[in-house]
């Protein structure tokens, strides 16, 4: 199965404690299952942790939150060595791609070095649901605020670009995010762009934005754009999905 266009949920959200199991996949991840149109068998969902380095403990939890869900999950391991053969394979055999957060710059260093930028844009517009969360956001963007290099944010600016807009996470929770993503807009050093709250994803039908969506009620999206030396911000309400609280 495939999704009926090139499709993208970017979020800062998507997984939360279960009642009996250490995680639970969230209303965001199961909306980007929805999204690729999967009936009569186990939803397929590829689950990428290189931005934390592939571990092991965070894979055990996602394969007991599967379990419990009906959806069938894989790894995609690029430590110590890629964990499958054929990785285009591997990723067009899925439904959805999930991206998990940790570094944005590493990952996407490794994934260059690895030829999986290319992957996952073929992936992509052969109609593979590409997700994920903060890192597994903003990497699919052109660029964003990060922590991958210390405590203070800085800017990433050479994310893979299948959205030619800038991506800002966390943006109600970390209080560095919002002024430093709206000052790299106005100083012309990222275009413009979205951000979520958590909770949030914005779903992108090839390069356009169609909706945003949330898990968590009262949350916000924003549109953020450059207007001569400053910036406007613009909030919109994202759709609740069902399951959100």
């Amino acid at each position: 199965m495939a999704a009926d266009a090139p499709t993208i949920v970017a979020t800062s959200g998507g997984l939360r404690r279960g009642s009996r199991t250490e995680l639970e996949l969230a209303p965001l991840v199961l909306y980007a299952i929805e999204l690729a149109g999967v009936s009569g068998r186990a939803p397929r969902l590829c689950h990428v942790g290189t931005a934390g380095g592939d571990q092991r403990t965070t894979q055990a939890w996602l394969n007991e939150a599967g379990r419990v869900a009906g959806v069938a999950v894989s790894h995609l391991n690029v430590f110590p060595m890629p964990n499958v053969g054929d990785v285009l394979h591997h990723v067009l055999d899925s439904d959805v791609v999930w991206v998990g957060g940790g570094s944005v710059a590493n990952l996407l260093a490794l994934w260059r070095l690895h030829g999986w930028d290319t992957v996952f844009g073929e992936a992509w517009v052969r109609g593979v649901v590409l997700a994920g969360v903060s890192a597994g956001s903003i990497c699919w963007h052109a660029g964003g605020t990060t922590d991958s290099f210390g405590p203070d944010l800085r800017p990433i600016a050479n994310g893979l670009g299948f959205l030619p807009y800038s991506n800002g996470v966390h943006y109600d929770s970390e209080t560095q995010r919002r002024p430093l993503f709206q000052r790299l807009i106005a100083e012309g050093h990222l275009p413009d762009g979205y951000a979520t709250d958590d909770g949030v994803g914005l779903v992108y039908r090839g390069t356009t934005l169609v909706e945003a969506v949330t898990e968590l009620r009262g949350k916000g999206a924003y549109q953020v754009a450059r207007e001569g030396e400053t910036v406007v911000e613009t909030r919109f309400e994202p759709r609740p999905l069902p399951g959100a609280v």
